[in-house]
């Protein structure tokens, strides 16, 4: 049977000498804030460290921080963080943790590094960071790391196998089996092959398309149909991409080239990213195709190419503001804006709303719908079941997405006779023990959401969250009355203010002589009820009314002040 990790597992025992203990603090059941920690002989290793991206229940969110309470005691005893690669949901939150200690060694591949360092420019941190690459074995204190090269959605994608005492590790981080990449890296199957023969004892592998029958579709097929696009389009064309997607800019930058046309990028993630790749090779700009955005305006909109951010819905870039009309770049008849990027679950409204927004502004819209503009980064089915059986592993932990895919992912390994007994599912904050090959769910630690809320960090709870949402949904009631606390008569008020409620505030006229007569006889009944009490049978008075004759649950503020 299946390892499950049950909700209220016990506090992990004390970790024996010889054993690999592993900690996912992000990525399980959910696409995001991906982060584990590796602990032998006293010494952590974390691979990984990303946010996740708030969903519309969540208001006023940036983004989720993994939970560092687990290691933020133990700060010191980190050798070194390694990143696979260089998607916001793996490095996102490297910032964060270097808050806690900025020397700890960051480890990673030349542009991850170089996305990175950018990111660490705009928090003020200078990170000590260690280059490697494919093939490349490096000691991290009681850990032996191998890099081996895998195909993503970015170039530089790494996945690490980490040797211990305790045992032998395998982290994919994101891949997928792309055979005609464009950069001509593909995913090392004689390097995992190799891995197998010597032993893979704990399989961590992305389940993010585990659930996608076959294989993933070549980025390569991306190219012909962005030129056909290209030819048809009249206008500007506007491509909304991530921002971290060299290999997607790179086929724009092509189909421009094929129809004369300029690229502008648009977005300051976009401009910065695609400056680094372009400084180190990894994107090959032609001479003389991007131009600066402000320099737009001086060209016809047949010569034009926008490659914007924004694809995800995010409120306050490119895209979003040309839907809303909100931006220097005015989107109207005639213009083609291509979505060339996947959806990541939960943004799916807010992309819908742009697609609404740019059409009643009169542009055509192509997204992977209606074309094939984007393919995923992210191995599939039968590419999971190629590693599965190449690699031969003795216990396997599906990471890296939603319930619905670690499941998949487990029912794959399964197939391909990993023992049930052998497959483990995960929750964040489960601890997982490796000794003598046999891998075992042992316990649970404190993990939850950190969410950044402008420069507030940790500071907003969940209880703050539903407060905003009920603001959202059903508005809120002020009341204020003041009480003579010696005569027990109500000296003014209640006053009753309300917004976000479609009633007028006369409506509240009737039951304000039902709050004045219970705040008299609590006074009266009691002159030592304090103000908090007081305010409690304002709340529960008007609450009841509120609910019983409006039909509504606003949020209620009762201030009662004396005399």
């Amino acid at each position: 049977m299946t390892q499950i990790a049950e909700p209220g597992l016990r506090t992990p025992p004390e970790l024996a000498k010889g054993t690999l203990r592993i900690v996912p603090l992000g990525g399980i059941g959910e696409i995001g804030r991906n982060m584990t920690v590796f602990e032998m002989d006293g010494k952590l290793l974390i691979v990984d460290c990303g946010v996740l991206f708030p969903e519309e229940d969540q208001p006023g969110v940036d983004v989720i921080l993994p939970d560092f309470s687990y290691i933020a005691d133990r700060i010191d005893d980190v050798v070194g963080l390694v990143l696979t690669h260089g998607h916001e949901d793996h490095i996102g939150a490297v910032p964060y943790l270097l808050r806690l200690r900025n020397d700890i060694p960051v480890i990673g591949a030349q542009l991850t590094l170089a996305f990175v360092e950018a990111k660490l420019m705009e928090h003020r941190i200078k990170a000590v960071t260690t280059v490697v690459r494919e093939e490349e074995v490096a000691q991290f204190g009681p850990f032996e790391c191998e890099f081996v090269a895998v195909n993503h959605s970015i170039p530089d994608a790494l996945a690490v196998f980490i040797r211990t005492e305790g045992g032998s590790v395998l982290h994919t981080g994101d891949f997928k089996m792309d055979q005609l990449p464009l950069d001509g890296r593909i995913t090392d199957l004689r390097h995992f092959a190799r891995l197998g023969e010597e032993g893979v004892d704990l399989f961590l592998v992305d389940s993010t398309n585990a659930d996608v029958p076959g294989f993933t579709t070549s980025e390569a097929e991306i190219g012909p149909t962005l030129e056909v696009l290209f030819g048809k389009a009249k206008k500007r064309i506007i491509v909304a991409s991530f921002s971290s997607h060299v290999h997607r800019v790179q086929q724009v930058l092509n189909a421009a080239v094929k129809h004369n046309r300029k690229v502008a990028f648009v977005g300051r993630s976009m401009v910065r990213n695609m400056a680094i790749a372009e400084k180190l090779g990894y994107l090959h700009v032609p001479s003389d195709v991007v131009i600066d955005l402000k320099n737009v305006g001086g060209l016809p909109d047949h010569e034009i190419v926008l490659m914007s951010t924004g694809s995800q819905g995010e409120p306050m870039a490119a895209l979003s503001r040309m839907a809303s009309g909100d931006h220097k770049i005015s989107v109207g008849t005639g213009d083609t804006v291509i979505l060339a990027s996947s959806l990541i679950p939960g943004n799916e409204n807010a992309v819908f709303r742009i697609i609404n927004g740019l059409l009643k502004r009169g542009a055509e819209v192509i997204h992977k719908g209606t074309a094939k503009v984007h393919v995923s980064g992210h191995a599939a089915a039968g590419e999971l079941l190629y590693c599965y059986n190449i690699l031969t592993p003795k216990n396997v932990m599906p990471v890296h997405g939603e319930t619905r895919h670690l499941i998949a992912n487990a029912n794959i390994a399964i197939s391909s006779g990993v023992p049930a007994e052998n497959v483990l599912l995960t929750d964040d904050g489960s601890v997982i023990d490796l000794k003598d090959g046999v891998a075992s769910i042992v316990g649970q630690v404190e993990c939850g959401f950190v969410y950044v809320d402008g420069n507030s960090v940790g500071e907003i709870t969940d209880a703050d969250l539903k407060d905003r949402r009920v603001l959202g949904d059903e508005g809120f009631i002020s009341i204020i009355t003041v009480v003579n606390r010696a005569t027990g008569k109500i000296v003014s008020g209640p006053d009753i203010h309300a917004r976000g409620v479609a009633e007028d505030d006369s409506v509240f006229d009737e039951i304000k002589p039902k709050i004045a007569q219970a705040l008299e006889e609590a006074v009266l009944a009691n002159s030592d009820h304090s103000n908090h009490q007081l305010q409690q049978v304002v709340r529960r008075i008007i609450g009841t009314w509120v609910n019983r004759k409006l039909r509504r649950r606003p949020m209620i503020i009762p201030v009662v002040l004396e005399a």
